[in-house]
């Protein structure tokens, strides 16, 4: 049986923090920027925890589970 490979997309876009916890970037920052707020930019720069419904999904793409 060949091994398991882990969805690229989910490599590049996901990260595993010490406590097992999924970290993730939020979308919405790349283009088309002046329009919104200085306040919703700053927002939109930090990075967040993936949603605990949908943390099983991402662990299966990343082969951790």
């Amino acid at each position: 049986m060949p091994k398991m490979k882990t969805k690229s997309s989910a490599k590049k876009r996901f990260k595993l923090t010490g406590s097992g916890k999924i970290k993730r970037k939020h979308a919405f920052k790349s283009h088309i920027l002046t329009k919104k707020s200085k306040k919703r930019k700053l927002a939109l720069t930090h990075s967040t925890l993936v949603h605990p419904a949908d943390e099983k999904n991402i662990k299966i793409q990343m082969r951790l589970m």
